[in-house]
């Protein structure tokens, strides 16, 4: 049966996350009723991360097994069709080989969370970035952020109810940048623990308000206890932006540093790259 991946862009703010949940609405339930609405196939969508509720993605991976004979393109273009009026859009689809998993063949996942540092409140990007009212220094961010790049516990920053057998992992970025009052934090490591991000961005605006410095962002990490934890920031700002794969004909996509802005994502500036095998 073929199997087709696809690169999935949604606003996270009207589901309860990316994974099926019954009575609830879901990113994966919206994308497997659409292509139920074409192929008349009950089909399970398989994605390389599962958001929590309010998480948005801007090039999100997945696949399905599809018994069909459509090309891809008509696919994509159905399923687009069927997923109307809900925020999700299928940005990619390709066939792949059977072996080749959304989640399992997964090297690399990238995250990006978008901090506005402004006192007025938001208005076209409420619940698409934190608001941050009183003044960060993104400088002092960024040299905190080093700490947690590298192999620790990070049990620190880890929810309560995450499924992961180890709080071990390995953190290959933590990047703050500053661009006028936007602060961006990007992620990017094989696998996260449930609400690692969040919690580690909650941390770093402690750093960046003064609150924390970075010796308390240390204390805490060392610390190994989810007690530790300063602060863990909100949904709104995070962003699903990339997954990289060891086979050289599969395509990650990585988007620009700016969240869509109501508007749909311009795919003129997105670049596709090859993933060489490592």
């Amino acid at each position: 049966m073929p199997r087709f991946a696809f690169t999935i862009e949604y606003d996270g703010r009207p589901f309860v996350g990316w994974q099926r949940q019954q009575g609830d609405p879901s990113v994966q339930a919206a994308m497997e009723r659409a292509i139920h609405a074409i192929t008349g196939q009950t089909v399970t969508v398989h994605a390389a991360g599962r958001t929590d509720a309010g998480v948005h993605a801007l090039a999100m991976r997945a696949h399905a097994d599809i018994d069909t004979a459509l090309p891809c393109f008509r696919l994509l273009e159905g399923i687009n069709a069927k997923l109307r009026p809900d925020p999700v859009a299928l940005l990619d689809c390709m066939e792949v080989t059977d072996d080749w998993h959304a989640r399992f063949s997964c090297t690399s996942r990238s995250y990006i969370y978008h901090i506005l540092n402004r006192r007025p409140f938001l208005t076209f990007e409420a619940g698409l970035a934190w608001r941050v009212g009183p003044p960060l220094d993104a400088d002092a961010m960024q040299r905190a952020a080093q700490i947690l790049v590298g192999r620790h516990d990070f049990t620190t920053f880890r929810s309560a109810h995450c499924q992961s057998a180890s709080p071990v992992k390995t953190l290959d970025l933590l990047e703050v940048s500053r661009e006028g009052d936007r602060i961006s934090v990007r992620a990017e490591a094989r696998s996260f623990l449930h609400h690692q991000v969040r919690s580690m961005v909650g941390c770093l605006k402690l750093v960046g308000t003064g609150k924390w410095s970075a010796r308390d962002l240390k204390a805490a990490l060392d610390e190994a206890d989810r007690h530790a934890l300063g602060f863990n920031a909100p949904p709104d700002g995070l962003y699903f932006v990339g997954a990289s794969y060891p086979d050289p004909n599969t395509v990650g996509i990585f988007v620009p540093d700016h969240p869509p802005n109501n508007r749909s994502t311009d795919l003129s500036s997105i670049s596709i790259c090859q993933i060489s095998r490592p």
